[in-house]
Order: structure tokens, then sequence, then C-alpha cells
């Protein structure tokens, strides 16, 4: 249907399924523009202007990623990633990959997603590794991509890599100083989950298999500096502040590293 509808269009297809994260991966090598847009087979655009104004968010350099208001009509239709206003460029901790947009030479210059996370929290983890080289995530002011998530989720995939990927992500990225602490809360705050939803089996095991990860990734650990932790941190708890103001605590935080 692809080719014959839309014969400009370069069409790949892959046999084997490798997973999205290494799908993205091949993708962003694959194109040839400035930005990448990538959203999943169960989102749509709600208007054609929504590249159009999504873009417009890549105006300052400093931006390497926007994350791209959407909305979830099976969620009572909350609308997320939307900047609070229009007189601010508002930076958030990260975005959510079936709305966003890429710099693509940052992207690749970094590495892309890790592939050895498989499956969910890829952004997070791309996220601080782009803080940590200078850039920041941008909410946009945009029309909304539309996610049709299904009721039907396959929650054996998620619960497993989920928490398994939560200790990786603390392994790679966080300083030394501040690993301990953070993977103790990561392994309190997962089993506590695990506990709420009632499925502690799958989360418990992808917990211990992320710990035994970590000795097979010993040598690719190279966590971000001081500075980039600790405002990705403030970032989360805040949702999202005025690029100004992550500017100013960036060069406060360096003021106090230096004391």
């Amino acid at each position: 249907m692809v080719r014959n509808e839309f014969p400009k269009t370069v069409l790949h297809r892959f046999i084997e399924s490798k997973g999205y994260i290494v799908r993205r991966n091949e993708g962003a090598r694959l194109a040839t523009g400035d930005v990448i847009f990538s959203i999943d087979d169960d989102a749509e655009f709600s208007t054609p202007q929504v590249i159009e104004q999504a873009l417009m968010g890549f105006e300052d350099p400093r931006i390497g990623a926007v994350a791209i208001p959407y909305i979830e009509p099976h969620k009572d239709n909350r609308l997320m990633q939307q900047a609070p206003d229009l007189e601010n460029v508002w930076i958030s901790d990260r975005f959510i990959g079936t709305a966003h947009a890429l710099r693509r030479d940052v992207f690749l210059k970094l590495g892309g997603y890790r592939e050895q996370l498989v499956h969910q929290g890829e952004e997070g983890d791309y996220c601080i590794r782009l803080l940590n080289a200078g850039h920041f995530v941008r909410l946009v002011d945009a029309d909304a991509i539309i996610h049709h998530e299904s009721a039907r989720r396959n929650y054996r995939r998620m619960d497993f890599y989920g928490r398994r990927n939560d200790v990786l992500f603390a392994w790679h990225n966080v300083p030394l100083l501040g690993l301990p602490v953070h993977l103790l809360a990561t392994t309190c705050n997962g089993l506590r989950w695990a506990v709420r939803v009632k499925r502690p089996i799958l989360m418990a095991w992808g917990l211990i298999c992320g710990y035994a990860a970590c000795g097979k990734y010993f040598r690719q650990r190279k966590p971000v500096n001081q500075t980039a932790y600790r405002l990705f941190r403030r970032l989360k708890i805040a949702g999202a502040m005025p690029i100004e103001t992550v500017s100013t605590q960036w060069a406060d935080i360096e003021r106090m590293k230096a004391n």
C-alpha cells in the first residue's frame, strides 16, 4: 500500500523483529533530515500542522529534543506534555516515545537509544545523556498527537523490563556518589509498586536481572556529571522549568562544586 500510494516514499522492511529501540536507531541512521519524528503504531497526528509547529521548538540550538503534546483518549482525554504558556521556553526532564522529535545529529553523536534496554525506559536514559551533553528537552504548544493506547497491554514484558531497566538506568548514568542511594530508592519503589498493582513476581525478577546485568555491562558504565544528574532530578520533581531557570540552576550547581 505504501509503495503504491506513496511512490516517492523510501520504504525499508525487516523480516526479523528486533524491537522498537533497535529499529528507531536504524531509522535515525537511514534518515537524511535534520529532525526525526517518530510515533508509535497506535498514534496519529491530530492535524497536518503538528510537524510544522513542533519544528519551531528547535529555534534555540540548545534544544536537542521536543516533547510534543499528546492526548490519551482511553484515559479521560488527558493532555500531556504541553508547555504551560507561550511566554517562556519550557524545559522538561524527558519526553514520551510516542510524541517527540529529535535533533538527528545530536542523537547519532550520543549513540542513539541504549539497545540493551530492549523495551521501555529508553527515553529517560537518552534524556539524561542529552542533558549531560548540554542539550535540553523542550515542551511546546503544538497540536496534539492522539495516542490510542490499547487497554490490552503485555504487562509481563512491561513489568519485567520496566524494573530491570530502572536498575540499568541508575547503573549507567548515576554518579558514584549518589549511586547507592539511587539504587536503594529504585529497588524500594519498584517493590512497592509491584505490591500495589498486585504483579510482584515478574517485577521482582526484573529487579534481580537488572542487578545481574550490571556485571555484564560493567565496562560500559559512563555516568553523567554531578551537575547534569542534580539538574535532571530537579527537573523531574518540578515537571518543567523555564530555560532561564535551568541555565541559572546549572550555573549555581557548578559554583557549588567549585567551592
